[in-house]
């Protein structure tokens, strides 16, 4: 760029270059005059000297102080100093329509809307006497009060009247003589993809040359493919010149079949054949926004419509012919029912997990959090008018999103913060800290409620930002142990949330209001649960998602449950995939993608698995490294049991047998005994069993609530567990083995603590906790805390120790395995810089304790991995599933 920051342009100071051109440098600059920013296009001294591009720019001053168009960016000033030639323009604050559409298809409304924005400048511009002639998505900004043309460079002034097919407005002085034309006959201008046959040609460009590339611009909009293409300059002209763009419902199946007319009758390769003006496609554009008869409608519904209509008029007819004939009054033919539609919505490609689906208030959009194969989390959009889906830049480690209710924005957590991003574009936006939050709802007044975890109340915080403040705490005398899955009525006062229990037979939906911290009880509960219009709850029942007549007024339930889809599974946490619109649409996803047990060497290349996939939820490798024990779902009953697998002879055998939940294996040090989680009773308690099988399960700890057993000291002294608490979560506790097994707190804050594990020799403890906003490792001194040190840097999950105990493994927020060398000095520990492994792709899930672990030698790790893309179920969708109800 020419111009540095601080260099002055008469009363301009230049702050910093914006971009660069064929025609110029664009600066951003402050008028010191009138206080306010302003972006200056300045004519490059070594261009000065051409006597063509000076022309060309002092043309593009003259050209756009004739215009003055909310859509056309505006003209301040003109100057000249030090030799630099400049245009001094408004400042426009957001993106081109290039990028814009780099990310997807616009949906329909936005590409009405910003056709039409274009086309009111360009019937301005083209009045006026100004033909833009490189009119493209790189010269239209995208901005929040809607688009503006830029660049008129290369426009050109044409004879007003009937000669110049415009305006019979009077002539303006600045016409450039056709005796002296700025270029000569027969030289092509503007950018080859979106030019006119006969600007292709070499022949004149006048309005309806704007037209055509208006043409290829709106198509672009509406299905993110260039309507022309060519692999050489030479194959894109004859593309240009001989070819047809296919219709845009063939692309887009969702999209106005009107907008095929529209696109056709700006394309056609003799100009004459094109609309006329602008104003002409302009007032086409606006029909089918106002849902001008079927022309608004995509293609199969517009299809249904003219059907119905021709059975409405023969219905209509026969009605008048028996009046005539019987005189025994009128017959009324009522409207076909509803018609359901399904079709299901394939997982993009390149990404290896999906979770829950959400689709948009209005119907078009649908959400929902994956990560691709190198671990890396975020948002995808899909359009419903589109054919694939994008993620959404400024969402990577994001959990999962919920919809404001005019359908604009999701909101979503993530570094310990909640935020909400505009699903057209544009960088996040913070709204408060939230620390553990997890999933939220959105009412139309503006209020946002947001679970957390274990513990965690359910907050309230202004959409617009602000500090939260608690709406709903579990209730003890309930045997309440968590709030989550806040879910608003439409009055948005009211909501609905499931409130866990000691017993998870016991949990329970639960009606809220934002005046009060008192709830009323509704129905047992499994899953979360959302309301539906016309009047209906949808929540999952025994792996079905089912409807439940709701009445809102007395926010009761009513009639029987009535089943919508099988296979679709809730977890323990109550989440289940599937989610509906105020439209009448409904989407979900059915099966598990479950997992996989994968060894994999140092640098994460694999060696291969163990078995065959399944419903793997949690592991333990035997100390000797020839046995494991695997924690599997029964997908009939939604309970898990424990299987001990033989590595060396390859054969698996069931561990465990009562009808209740089996999980967190633990293996003693010996390899004897194992201790395992179970909530036959209720609350899951610690039971021990022998390694080698048998049907007796001695109880170790019971009372309370959870209870996981995370390690168990070399020495055979010392349980690691994790307790879950109505106050703060989890937190660490430990159980002797010895004298009067008495458990002991360790780790006990007001925050949560979880997933620890002893040093080989017994000193030091790793461990989980998100006492810093985001969740770290940690390391303490055993048995007494004696001081406390942070590992990770930028977050940390579930660690492992080395044999040596001199080095610490950890997952990081980005799915990579960390290392970091450790070292005992006396009564501390000393870390050192943490480094990636390699990328890790971890299998999900709070509640389980190993995601993966490491071998003696430190070579190799054996990891619970998702299955990959190949696996993954499709989201299906359901266009007015209301209408089953009735069968």
């Amino acid at each position: 760029m020419t111009l540095s920051a601080g260099a002055r342009l008469g009363p301009y100071e230049i702050l910093a270059p914006i971009g660069a051109g064929g025609m110029g440098e664009v600066y951003r600059a402050r008028d010191g005059r009138l206080g306010r920013d302003v972006a200056i296009k300045v004519l490059p001294e070594h261009l000065s000297s051409s006597e063509e591009l000076r022309q060309r720019f002092e043309r593009e001053a003259r050209t756009i102080s004739q215009l003055s168009h909310p859509h056309i960016c505006s003209l301040y000033d003109v100057g000249t100093e030090a030799g630099h030639e400049f245009l001094v323009m408004e400042l426009l604050e957001g993106e081109t329509l290039a990028d814009r559409i780099a990310r997807g298809p616009l949906p329909v409304d936005q590409v009405l809307r910003y056709g039409i924005e274009m086309l009111d400048a360009l019937d301005r511009a083209h009045k006026s006497g100004i033909v833009h002639r490189d009119l493209k998505p790189g010269n239209v900004m995208v901005t929040k009060s809607g688009v503006k043309l830029l660049d008129f460079g290369l426009a050109k002034l044409q004879p007003l009247g009937p000669a110049g097919a415009l305006s019979g407005i009077t002539s303006l002085p600045t016409v450039t003589p056709r005796s002296q034309p700025l270029t000569s006959r027969g030289t092509i201008l503007g950018t080859f993809q979106y030019m006119s046959p006969e600007q292709l040609e070499g022949r004149e460009a006048d309005a309806r040359s704007d037209l055509f590339a208006f043409g290829c611009v709106l198509f672009e909009m509406a299905t993110a493919v260039k309507a022309f293409s060519g692999k050489s300059q030479a194959s894109l002209i004859g593309s240009i010149m001989n070819a047809e763009p296919p219709p845009i419902s063939s692309l887009q199946p969702m999209a106005p079949p009107a907008l095929n007319r529209v696109v056709s009758g700006c394309l056609a390769k003799d100009p004459e054949n094109r609309w006329n003006t602008a104003h002409d496609v302009m007032l086409q554009l606006q029909w089918i926004a106002e849902g001008g008869s079927s022309a608004g409608l995509p293609a199969p519904v517009a299809a249904r419509r003219k059907s119905r209509e021709r059975i409405a008029w023969i219905a209509a007819g026969l009605a008048t012919l028996a009046a005539a004939a019987l005189a025994v009054g009128f017959v009324r033919r009522t409207p076909p029912p509803s018609r359901v539609m399904r079709f299901e919505i394939p997982a993009p490609e390149g990404v290896t997990a999906i979770d829950s689906p959400r689709i948009s208030p209005d119907g078009q959009t649908i959400v929902f959090n994956a990560t691709d194969s190198n671990g890396r989390s975020q948002i995808w959009v899909r359009p419903m008018n589109s054919v694939s889906a994008r993620p959404l830049p400024g969402t990577e480690g994001t959990t999962r999103p919920f919809w404001a209710p005019d359908s604009r924005f999701v909101g979503f957590f993530a570094e310990g913060k909640l935020k909400k991003i505009e699903i057209g574009g544009g960088p996040p936006q913070k709204i408060c800290d939230a620390p553990t939050g997890s999933d939220g709802t959105w009412s139309q007044d503006g209020v946002i409620l947001f679970d957390g975890r274990t513990a965690d109340p359910i907050y309230r915080v202004s959409a617009a930002g602000g500090t939260p403040t608690i709406a709903m705490t579990p209730d003890p005398k309930r045997n309440e142990t968590q709030v989550a899955w806040p879910e608003f009525l439409p009055d948005g006062h009211h909501f609905l949330f499931m409130a866990f229990h000691l017993k998870t037979g016991e949990n329970s939906y639960r009606v809220g209001t934002l005046d009060s911290k008192d709830s009323t009880s509704l129905a047992p509960a499994q899953s979360l649960v959302t309301y539906a219009p016309p009047g209906h709850l949808l929540f999952v029942r025994d792996k079905t998602l089912v409807a439940q007549p709701f009445d809102t007024a007395r926010r009761k339930t009513a009639g029987e449950a009535v089943p919508l889809a099988e296979h679709v599974g809730a977890t323990g946490l109550g989440l289940a995939r599937f989610s509906a619109s105020r439209s009448g649409a409904l989407v979900y996803r059915t099966g598990e993608s479950g997992s996989r047990l994968v060894w994999t060497d140092r640098a994460g290349k694999e060696l291969g698995t163990v078995g065959e996939s399944g419903d793997y939820v949690d592991f333990a490798l035997s100390p000797s490294g020839e046995r494991l024990l695997v924690e599997i779902n029964d997908p009939g009953t939604g309970k898990s049991d424990l299987w001990m697998r033989d590595l060396a002879r390859g054969t698996s055998s069931r561990f465990t047998f009562d009808p209740g939940d089996e999980t967190s294996p633990l293996w003693s040090p010996d390899g004897k005994t194992i201790v395992l989680s179970s909530n036959r009773s209720g609350a899951f308690d610690l039971y021990s069993k022998a390694a080698s099988g048998g049907t007796t399960e001695t109880p170790l700890l019971s009372g309370g609530d959870f209870k996981f057993a995370t390690d168990w000291s070399r020495d055979g002294r010392y349980i690691l567990y994790q307790l879950r608490t109505k106050k703060s979560g989890f937190d660490i506790w430990v159980l002797p083995t010895f004298g009067d097994r008495k458990p002991i707190p360790l780790v006990q804050t007001p925050f949560g603590e979880s997933k620890a594990v002893f040093s080989p020799n017994g000193r030091w403890i790793a461990f989980q906790g998100n006492e810093s906003g985001r969740t770290e490792v940690y390391v303490q001194a055993f048995p007494t805390a004696a001081g406390k040190w942070q590992i990770s840097t930028q977050g940390g999950r579930e660690p492992a120790w080395s044999a040596d105990g001199q080095q610490i493994y950890y997952g990081d927020p980005t799915s990579h395995l960390m290392v970091v060398d450790v070292a005992e000095k006396s009564d501390t520990v000393e870390a050192g810089i943490p480094r990636p492994l390699f990328q890790a792709r971890l299998q999900t899930g709070v509640l389980v304790r190993t995601h993966y672990v490491p071998t003696a030698d430190g070579q190799r790790f054996l990891f619970l991995a998702p299955l990959g893309h190949e696996a993954l179920t499709p989201t299906t969708v359901v266009v007015n599933w209301f209408a089953e109800l009735a069968h």
